[in-house]
């Protein structure tokens, strides 16, 4: 029991105290600032270790929960309790606990149960099918969206474990698994560049350097298939998707700066160029999440900074504070996934750094400080940032809890940048 009390201890301290207090879904009730702790309990039968440890580090990595996990034979008894059949449910209690998770292998998957302690009832119960094959993508993946939906039971939002992350490595596209598992290569031969999702997560696009200047091509992730979407020559690079999937946004150049042009997403007709830089660079566009409006980088002020403006090039406004001096540059916006907040890259002190604006009062949050930090791309559920960072000696991608501040490493080999956060895959491909 000691050791129950320490792990629970340890847990509570972390929590920040606040006095406004709010419900979750399985009736709970906590503090903002604060991380219910979260029982995770062995599970045996095949693959059983491997199902509890990813569902333990998806629920950690969340950022929304405490997790607590008995590894200890006097733990564990004491977490199961009545011989055995149920949590112990007065223990938990006494301790702070809020939720148990209970899972089982069956013939189909896992059945998870997730125990209210205040309660003391089982909350809610499920048997989520997996893969046959344990360990396989696909079976980490459909393991993953169990995750999203175990933290949706508990705090009442869904996580984002069931997505990948695009980036560029040795001039190639990869994309990896949230948790940094399973990275793999989609492109192959001439440099790639600024991969972008399509919004269901079964495309990518790209930049490449072909024989008459870059292109954007779009590769097929089903069947590993890939094809130029640009006809002319010059500058492409930076494509974005539309959030319906009809269209891909992207800068395009010849000698005289860069403008964004639209184009159709599943043919090569006519582009529609969309602002007019007159000698300026424009780049870098992110679409807000109702597809009205877009967030772009622009150099019409004599420095980079970051704009916003409809989707037909109309009502084009500045959105970060003008500074003047040369050493003012902010670029490559993402707009959260809850159209509230654009994130970017600003150079500060000689280094870049993450900062978000909240698009209602311009009121700007700095996230990083350590090392050098790029290319920002929000998580599906809104709540992290991937970036690009060198604080580990190396550039490697980073994740961010946008709260919090905390970070954990996503990469381990040198070189990454660019990256790209997926939407929520439903299945592995």
């Amino acid at each position: 029991m000691l050791a129950v009390a320490a792990m629970v201890s340890t847990a509570k301290c972390a929590t920040a105290q606040d006095t406004t207090r709010k419900g979750v879904r399985i009736g709970l009730t906590y503090q903002p600032g604060t991380k219910p702790v979260v029982v995770v309990l062995p599970i045996s039968g095949v693959a059983g270790d491997s199902i509890a440890g990813i569902l333990s580090r998806d629920l950690d990595f969340s950022d929304r929960v405490e997790v607590v996990t008995p590894t200890s034979a006097v733990a564990f008894d004491a977490a199961r309790g009545n011989g055995g059949r149920a949590p112990n449910y007065g223990l938990w209690k006494t301790l702070g606990g809020a939720a148990v998770v209970e899972g089982s292998v069956t013939a189909a998957g896992v059945l998870i149960n997730v125990h209210d302690v205040g309660q003391a009832r089982i909350a809610e119960a499920r048997e989520f099918p997996l893969p046959s094959t344990p360990l396989s993508g696909d079976w980490r993946m459909a393991l993953h969206g169990l995750s999203d939906e175990v933290l949706r039971w508990i705090s009442g939002t869904r996580g984002s474990a069931q997505s990948r992350v695009a980036y560029v490595r040795d001039k190639q596209i990869h994309i990896v698994d949230s948790d940094g598992a399973e990275d793999r290569v989609v492109t192959q031969g001439s440099t790639a560049l600024s991969p972008a999702w399509h919004p269901k997560a079964q495309y990518i696009a790209y930049s490449k350097f072909g024989e008459r200047g870059t292109e954007i091509h779009i590769a097929d992730l089903s069947n590993g298939s890939t094809r130029r979407l640009t006809a002319a020559g010059g500058l492409n690079i930076t494509p974005e998707w539309s959030p319906d999937g009809q269209w891909i946004v992207y800068a395009h150049g010849a000698e005289d700066g860069t403008d964004l042009v639209m184009a159709g997403a599943l043919d090569t007709g006519p582009v529609r160029k969309i602002t007019v830089g007159k000698g300026t660079d424009n780049t870098s566009p992110s679409f807000s999440p109702d597809g009205r409006r877009l967030a772009f980088t622009s150099g019409r002020s004599g420095h980079p900074e970051i704009y916003v403006m409809d989707t037909d090039g109309a009502n084009a406004e500045l959105l970060t504070p003008f500074q003047f001096g040369e050493t003012s540059y902010r670029s490559g916006p993402s707009w959260s996934p809850d159209g509230r907040r654009v994130a970017f890259q600003s150079r500060i002190d000689g280094r870049f750094q993450i900062v978000t604006i909240n698009l209602r009062d311009r009121g700007m949050k700095q996230l990083t400080n350590e090392g050098s930090n790029e290319d920002p791309s929000w998580s599906p559920d809104g709540r992290h940032i991937v970036i690009a960072s060198n604080r580990s000696g190396s550039k490697q991608l980073w994740v961010l809890d946008a709260e919090s501040g905390r970070a954990r490493q996503l990469t381990r080999s040198g070189g990454a940048r660019l990256a790209a956060w997926s939407p929520i895959i439903s299945g592995a491909r």
